[in-house]
């Protein structure tokens, strides 16, 4: 079988017999008259470079784009790939990207919506600075994103917590995701990298944007901030955004995340979902390896390379959408690595009182504490001076975490031991 394209369209040569398969962007004005004109077919995207300053639609079952040409976007108040309400779509080997004038943005590269069955494969999303994700599929079924690479997805922006109650105030950040998922279930991620190359926290960039700056206080300090981070008007807490995101408590479930590569966010992985694999990923120099709370109930996190996270590598805790019928725990965290903690680029703003693992009570009096876990066969190594007081850290009192049970694990002692206190077997 040969393949090669003649007249507007990819032909597929069987025994000497040419037939045509899929139509091509090559016969129309435009990607998306294209699009228009094949309902339920994929279509061909060429080499070569395809300027647009209007979202792609692609509507329709079975629907989809396929190719190795560049779409740039430059318009950045608009997305780049817009799908919705559709099943069985298919998106593979494009590269989006936006100009230098347009990086700047708060749309999508490629946002989903109401879709089943997706398809976003071996696709490029290079430069698409915004707060919002490179990646997003909203209220999915069974979607499949693989071997992605998003590159360059965050930029400086204000994160406005003032409506909320709890919070009440809003401070200048670096802020994006590269993939982000919600209110969805059946969901798999395999293979991708995602990278940020440029917004690397560093104390020159945190001056140079005046990051973690208040910029509104409500007249009422929210309910679950100090008084004394209130007081102070600035949070260290200016690196906003993952890697990955499953969010929606209570709605999404049935989530794979295995064999990805995150370097350099802020969050690598942040669940806030239930039934979840997390295997066999690298998280790199990330303040925050994972974590899993809001109710993340039944979390398996197995064989992942967690390598110079500065706040903690793993973290299971309650959070504010958690309650009685929406609980944190029944999870294993078994086999891990977790490398040279301490040691990555946003170890100054954290410093060295920081843990590998962190299990903590809720933010909230209602919050039922996490319970019942299990942490068996993991590695904490530093090959330096550790920058940590204890490998784990586990609180007390009466919200403190239920049910955690260590077996087998390595721990290279911190500063001040392996635990604040010794661990249940």
């Amino acid at each position: 079988m040969t393949v090669f394209h003649q007249a507007g369209f990819l032909f597929t040569v069987l025994t000497g017999l040419a037939v045509a398969t899929e139509p091509s962007v090559a016969s129309y004005a435009s990607i998306q008259a294209a699009l228009d004109a094949n309902p339920g077919r994929m279509v061909l995207l060429p080499s070569g470079d395809y300027p647009i300053t209007e979202k792609l639609q692609i509507r329709g079952n079975r629907s989809g784009l396929v190719g190795f040409g560049r779409i740039i976007q430059k318009n950045p108040e608009q997305p780049i790939i817009e799908i919705e309400n559709a099943e069985g779509v298919e998106i593979r080997d494009v590269t989006l990207t936006r100009p230098e004038e347009a990086m700047e943005t708060g749309k999508e590269g490629i946002i989903a919506i109401k879709c089943r069955d997706l398809v976003i494969e071996n696709v490029r999303v290079i430069d698409n600075h915004t707060r919002s994700g490179a990646i997003v599929v909203r209220e999915g079924v069974g979607a499949r994103i693989s071997r992605c690479l998003v590159r360059n997805y965050m930029r400086v922006s204000v994160e406005d917590r003032t409506a909320s109650p709890d919070w009440g105030y809003a401070f200048q950040c670096t802020d994006g995701t590269g993939i982000s998922v919600s209110y969805s279930s059946g969901t798999l991620l395999e293979g991708n990298k995602v990278i940020e190359a440029r917004l690397v926290p560093t104390p020159a960039l945190q001056q140079e944007h005046k990051l973690g700056l208040y910029v509104k206080r409500n007249p009422v300090k929210g309910k679950i901030i100090s008084q004394q981070a209130w007081d102070a008007g600035s949070t260290d807490n200016w690196q906003q955004g993952s890697g990955i995101i499953v969010t929606a408590p209570e709605v999404s479930h049935l989530t794979r995340i295995i064999g990805n590569h995150i370097e350099n966010a802020a969050q690598g992985i942040d669940l806030h979902s239930d039934q979840v694999i997390v295997a066999n990923n690298i998280i790199t120099n990330s303040f925050m390896g994972m974590k899993a709370m809001h109710g993340s109930r039944n979390v398996l996190i197995t064989g992942n390379q967690f390598n110079r996270n500065s706040l903690w590598a793993i973290g299971l805790m309650p959070g504010a959408a958690a309650h009685a019928t929406n609980t944190d725990g029944g999870s294993i965290i078994a086999n891990n690595i977790i490398s040279d903690f301490g040691h990555g680029d946003a170890h100054w703003i954290w410093g060295d009182e920081r843990s590998p693992f962190k299990f903590d009570t809720g933010q909230q009096e209602d919050d039922p504490p996490l319970a019942d876990v299990l942490v068996q066969g993991n590695v904490v190594q530093s090959i330096d001076a550790p920058r940590y007081r204890y490998a784990v850290i586990l609180p007390d009192g009466p919200k403190a975490p239920r049910g955690i049970h260590f077996s087998n694990n390595l721990f290279h002692p911190g500063t001040s031991g392996v635990a604040n206190r010794e661990l249940p077997p």
